[in-house]
C-alpha cells in the first residue's frame, strides 16, 4: 500500500495507507480544498516493497498534473520509492479516476467556468450531463464522484489548462496531453475511453477521424470518439449526443469492458 502525507501552511493533513491507484481521488480532494495558487507540500512513498516501488517519480508527476496541481519541486527522500514534492493548485479540474472503471470520459480541456465550478462540462448550455443522464451512464446530475463510485464512469481531460474556449489549445498541448492520458489508461485499464470532442483526437492521432469506435487503441483499451457536447456545436442535437454515449458505452462493453459498479 502507498501512503501520502501532506502538509501546508493552512494546516496539516495525513492520508495513511492509500494505495497508488487510490491516490487520484485523494489528491482531487486536496485540490478541492485549496484556493487557486496555494502551495502544497507532499511526502509520498510507494509502500513496503521498496525493491519494486509501486509509485515512481514519473507516475507521481502524472498524478499531480491530473489532480490539477503544477509540480514546482520533486525529489527523492532518502529511500527508493520515496519522494518529497512541492506543487501549486492550478485553476483547473482534478481527474475523478480509479480502479475498475467501466468507461473513462475524456474532455478536451476544462472551461474557466467549469474549473471555477469544480465540475466538468458545467457551463450552461453544455449538454454532456443531460445526455449522460438520458443515456443511462449516470444517475445524478453534475456529480463526477457519484458517477465514478456508483457507475464506474471516470473523467479526465486531454489538456488540463483551463481556457475560455477549446480553440485556444494547440496541437503540441493535445499531443502532450494524450501521452499523459495514455499512461493513465495503461495503468488503470478502464473498459474503454470515450473522447468528447473530435478536435483533440484529430490533432494528436488521426486528423481524418470520424465519430465512432476507432481502429487504434489507447494503452491497450478501445476508444470511441464523439462530437463535442458544447452548446456551440449546434450541428449535433441532444438526441444525437445521447445516441453517441449509448453507442460508445455499448460498443466498448462488447469489446470487453467491465460491467457497471
Amino acid at each position: 500500500m502507498g501512503r501520502l502525507d501532506c502538509s501546508d501552511d493552512a494546516g496539516k493533513r495525513c492520508l495513511g495507507g492509500v494505495a497508488p491507484e487510490r491516490l487520484p481521488l485523494a489528491l482531487a480532494e486536496l485540490h478541492r480544498g485549496l484556493p487557486v495558487g496555494d502551495v502544497l507540500d507532499l511526502e509520498a512513498c510507494s509502500g513496503d516493497r521498496l525493491d519494486r516501488p509501486e509509485l515512481d517519480e514519473d507516475r507521481l508527476r502524472d498524478l499531480l498534473v491530473g489532480a490539477g496541481f503544477v509540480p514546482d519541486r520533486m525529489g527523492a527522500a532518502g529511500a527508493p520509492g520515496r519522494f518529497v514534492v512541492r506543487a501549486r493548485r492550478a485553476r483547473t479540474l482534478p481527474d475523478t479516476v480509479g480502479p475498475a472503471m467501466r468507461l473513462l470520459i475524456c474532455g478536451l480541456n476544462p472551461s474557466l467556468y467549469a474549473a471555477d465550478a469544480g465540475v466538468a462540462f458545467a457551463r450552461p448550455g453544455n449538454r454532456f450531463w443531460p445526455a449522460a443522464l438520458a443515456a443511462g451512464l449516470v444517475s445524478v446530475d453534475r456529480d463526477p464522484d457519484h458517477a465514478l463510485r456508483h457507475h464506474g464512469i471516470g473523467m479526465t481531460d486531454l489538456v488540463k489548462r483551463a481556457t475560455v474556449a477549446a480553440d485556444e489549445l494547440n496541437t503540441a498541448e493535445y499531443r502532450t496531453g494524450l501521452d499523459r492520458v495514455e499512461r493513465l489508461v495503461g495503468w488503470l485499464q478502464p473498459g474503454g475511453v470515450c473522447f468528447v470532442g473530435l478536435a483533440g483526437w484529430r490533432a494528436a492521432v488521426d486528423r481524418r477521424a470520424r465519430p465512432g469506435r476507432q481502429s487504434q487503441r489507447l494503452g491497450g483499451v478501445p476508444v470511441y470518439v464523439m462530437p463535442s457536447t458544447s452548446g456551440l456545436n449546434a450541428r449535433c442535437s441532444l438526441s444525437e449526443l445521447v445516441e453517441h454515449l449509448r453507442a460508445g458505452a455499448s460498443a466498448l462493453d462488447r469489446l470487453g469492458a467491465r460491467g457497471s459498479h
